[in-house]
């Protein structure tokens, strides 16, 4: 039977990774589970461990993993598992590889795939797949699919586009092994003999969901489970970015609590633009915007711009909404090299080898407030606005890379002096990842989907 390597971060994905893992065994391969998780313990039991990939990244790797800064982390796993998977694909070990991931994994898992030879299957459902993908691809073969929604939770979606993934990477592995291969060798104009694989004839336990606008129709339902394809549980949409990944995640599980499915977007561009379509489609019946990070490269010319309509959405279509000032302290560019020759001299994160980081200046942040302002003061819906006080994403907290005490004010005395004056504001003193936050966020939601 066909081995698939499945790849991921397990400390913030393992449920997603776990239902892919079964959609490929219902395909009739065997899943090989990799973590490359390395900031938290793992959610899911990996057949091969974190440190072992880590162990493979560096002589070091307990002094990086211990210092817990993010670039250097998936810089160490993205060597260890190009290591790692190497070596599985020329022992036979392994037929394809397939991951799912945001940008720290889609970085990790490319740098893996990157390493096999052209012809070996290796597909990488992502975020980022609709937007600049020549870091992640280079010159290989690698497969892209975009994600949809973030890589957060089994729902009516993502579903879809997992079932989609084991389909097409056992799909490739099955073709490959038809042909002869065994998956790790060159392209050749004969088969390896050596390397012959029978590819199993087990079809899937039962067929992929397809996704239409009716499977996507709102209406209440508090027992529906949200992992169900024809769950009708009514839609609540939330924007999310890795810095803001545990607030997103709490406040989903507070909602979903409430009866309520969560479909979460990644602020990549791309997600805000899909997530303000399904908005307008009137499908949606409230707005977690957690992450409103997308005006920041708008406004200073990132490139995850999701364009001057982010955020018009909820007020045209009369939706219920919180909005918060996540990762506002960030503009996205790409290598270091791309950063345009203007902004020398600022102050800048490497997040990962393909994203950098640049730090929002306390003028560009009273631009902003003025920004989020106007936009609110079109709701006709309930809107509040809540401030983390203490940081408004992992970076910006005291002591960390963007710390800047005057960019957030000017963001939010801005905000507060062009702002409609009956529109709640509400402040915590918190970080914007505090479970104390994300509590307030959904609950204000849920109090005002009440009204």
């Amino acid at each position: 039977m066909p081995t698939v390597a499945v790849l991921g971060t397990f400390d913030t994905k393992g449920p997603e990774h776990a239902f892919l893992a079964g959609c490929i065994r219902a395909h009739g391969c065997t899943p090989l589970l990799i973590d490359v998780g390395c900031l938290h313990p793992p959610a899911l039991a990996p057949d091969i461990s974190a440190d072992t990939v880590a162990a493979l990244g560096a002589e070091d790797w307990q002094a990086v993993l211990a210092r817990r800064d993010r670039g250097e982390c998936v810089t160490l796993m993205g060597k260890g598992v190009a290591k790692l998977l190497s070596d599985l694909a020329a022992r036979g070990q392994i037929h394809g590889v397939v991951s799912l991931g945001g940008g720290g994994g889609t970085a990790i898992a490319t740098a893996g795939m990157r390493a096999l030879p052209i012809g070996f299957p290796k597909l990488m459902v992502s975020t980022l797949a609709s937007g600049q993908t020549a870091p992640y691809v280079g010159t290989t073969d690698l497969t892209m699919m975009p994600a949809i929604v973030d890589v957060s939770g089994i729902n009516r979606v993502s579903r879809v586009i997992f079932e989609n993934a084991a389909a097409a990477i056992c799909g490739m592995v099955n073709a490959r092994l038809r042909q002869g291969y065994g998956g790790h060798g060159p392209l050749s104009s004969q088969p390896p003999s050596s390397s012959r694989v029978s590819p199993s004839s087990t079809s899937p336990q039962s067929p992929a969901s397809s996704l239409s606008p009716q499977s996507l129709t709102s209406s209440p339902s508090s027992t529906s489970s949200p992992s169900s394809p024809s769950s009708d549980r009514p839609l609540i949409v939330a924007s999310m970015f890795g810095n803001t990944t545990p607030c997103v995640t709490a406040a989903k599980q507070v909602l979903e609590a409430a009866g309520y499915e969560v479909l979460v977007f990644a602020a990549t561009g791309n997600g805000g633009r899909t997530m303000e379509s399904l908005i307008a489609s009137g499908l949606v019946a409230g707005v977690l915007d957690i992450t409103t990070t997308e005006w920041a490269d708008e406004l200073v010319g990132g490139v995850l711009s999701a364009g001057p309509e982010r955020l018009d959405a909820a007020a045209k279509a009369k939706v219920p909404a919180i909005v918060t000032p996540g990762c506002l302290d960030m503009v996205n560019f790409g290598e270091p090299a791309s950063v345009p020759a203007r902004f020398a001299g600022r102050t800048f994160y490497p997040h990962n080898a393909q994203v950098t980081l640049m730090r929002t200046s306390p003028a560009e942040c009273a631009e902003l407030g003025r920004i989020l302002a106007e936009k609110l003061n079109r709701y006709t819906a309930p809107v509040t606005f809540l401030i983390p006080r203490r940081a408004i994403s992992v970076i910006s907290a005291p002591g960390k890379p963007f710390h800047d005490p005057a960019a957030d004010t000017a963001l939010y005395d801005s905000l507060r002096r062009h702002l409609r004056p009956d529109i709640p504001v509400i402040e915590l003193d918190c970080e914007i990842n505090a479970p104390e936050f994300a509590r307030a966020c959904a609950e204000t939601l849920l109090a005002a989907l009440r009204r």
